[in-house]
């Protein structure tokens, strides 16, 4: 009906076009009136426009409906004014094009926020970038764990690790790194996962960054309180009969006088073995009960308190030890009320240990200083450091620290820094430490 109405207009505009052109010549020749000759030629070329403005028209719109699908501009509407009833069809169409691809441009920026809030929220790094590093999309968790609020490209991580970046360059599809990545004074045990998609034709890396440093800690720590609890429960049930039957053996040995043809010598010699025995037995006993203390960490009864507070207790107590090794103590505190959630027990104790391995560390040596400090970092953790000016620790004794049994102390016993870093685990913190042989150790606590 439309096309019909289309043709008829046509034809009706062609036929007043016509009739007005044969006007017009009539007029130029059989008259002289030239003035109205110019009026009705200038009505001949408007209608000669119009026709074509009229049959160009859906032309027009095509070409501009087109456009908008191309640059997803779909603010336009198609109102088809001065067309008639013939492009009413047409104009619908266009309109109800436009409005679906409105809808779904729609439905489509509702899914990308989506997935964007998703992206940024959850909890594990992720980094999508080109195999030639330029990089698409790095969401919060990445950017706190990397410390890098704007990246770019993958070699800008060079800054923190260049192995990281040189790793993250080489991944492919389904590859797996574990990057260890020391970052200014705290280490890092990064997992990498990598997957591949495609984007507007291009291939991108997907990958995926978790520090599992605390977990890494977390089963070794696991790991040697089994074996303790085997050794010790082996050791105790081997050994306590030993102690008992050497002091029942001893009480039942007669004295000298009563012995009567017993050898004296012989049996002050059994004596003194079973004496050995039950003495070395005990003492065992109490070596097994020591590390015992490594599977027996109370439950952390957590309060917020004051840092200063703490360090005030831990300086009162370490005065005397300090003065009597020459060392200079020196607190500080950034901010002055920094405030910790802990138990203030349990933190103090691990803080006593490490200061009075300083001191010892310092014993003998000019100008001995430990500085005990507390601030906030740049990931918002409470960090507690004690440092000093000793001998150091050397790099490959640094890793072996905090396995139990492990000492450099002649009379050591290899509990104090294992049973520390079992404290700050049970705190969902950590323990770590830093040392330049001959310069500066220190030893640093995350909440």
């Amino acid at each position: 009906m439309a096309y019909k109405n289309f043709r008829l207009i046509c034809l009706l505009r062609v036929a007043l076009l016509c009739a007005t052109t044969c006007f017009c010549f009539y007029l130029f020749f059989a008259t002289a009136y030239y003035a109205t000759v110019i009026v009705v030629g200038a009505g001949v070329l408007y209608q000669t426009w119009a026709l074509i403005h009229y049959v160009e028209r859906a032309d027009r719109d095509l070409t501009r409906f087109l456009q908008a699908i191309r640059y997803e501009d779909f603010s336009l509407s198609f109102t088809g004014a001065g067309l008639g009833s013939a492009y009413a069809d047409l104009k619908n169409a266009f309109n109800d094009v436009l409005d679906a691809f409105r809808k779904t441009r729609a439905e489509r920026e509702e899914n990308f926020q989506y997935l964007q809030t998703v992206v940024q929220h959850v909890g594990i790094g992720l980094i999508c970038y080109a195999p030639e590093g330029r990089i698409e999309l790095v969401n919060s968790a990445a950017q706190r764990l990397l410390r890098k609020p704007h990246l770019r490209d993958v070699r800008e991580l060079e800054t923190i690790s260049k192995p990281f970046a040189e790793t993250l360059l080489k991944l492919r599809s389904g590859d797996k790194a574990l990057i260890k990545v020391q970052d200014r004074d705290e280490l890092l045990q990064i997992l990498v996962y990598a997957t591949e998609l495609r984007m507007r034709g291009e291939s991108f890396i997907l990958v995926s960054i978790q520090n599992i440093q605390s977990e890494l800690e977390e089963q070794e720590m696991e790991a040697w309180q089994k074996l303790i609890r085997v050794l010790t429960h082996e050791i105790m049930n081997s050994i306590t009969p030993i102690s008992s039957l050497a002091s029942t053996v001893r009480g039942l040995l007669p004295d000298s006088e009563a012995a009567g043809s017993v050898d004296p010598e012989i049996l002050s010699d059994v004596q003194v073995a079973l004496q050995t025995i039950q003495s070395r037995s005990e003492g065992l006993l109490h070596f097994v009960e020591t590390y015992r203390q490594l599977t027996r960490i109370p439950r952390p009864d957590f309060q917020i308190f004051q840092v200063a507070e703490l360090f005030a207790r831990v300086v009162f107590l370490m005065q005397a030890e300090c003065e009597k090794h020459n060392v200079v103590l020196h607190t500080a505190i950034t901010p002055q009320t920094l405030e910790l959630s802990a138990d203030p027990d349990l933190v103090e104790q691990v803080l006593i240990n490490l200061m009075r391995n300083a001191v010892q560390a310092l014993a003998g040596r000019p100008n001995a200083r430990v500085d005990l400090t507390a601030h906030l970092d740049a990931r918002g953790r409470v960090i507690i450091c004690v440092q000093d000016n000793g001998p150091g620790i050397l790099e490959d004794v640094q890793e072996r620290v905090f396995i139990p049994f492990f000492t450099t102390k002649r009379d050591g016993s290899g509990i104090g820094l294992a049973l520390s870093r079992q404290i700050m685990r049970v705190h969902r913190g950590t323990i770590s430490v830093q040392s330049k042989p001959e310069e500066e150790t220190a030893f640093t606590l995350r909440f």
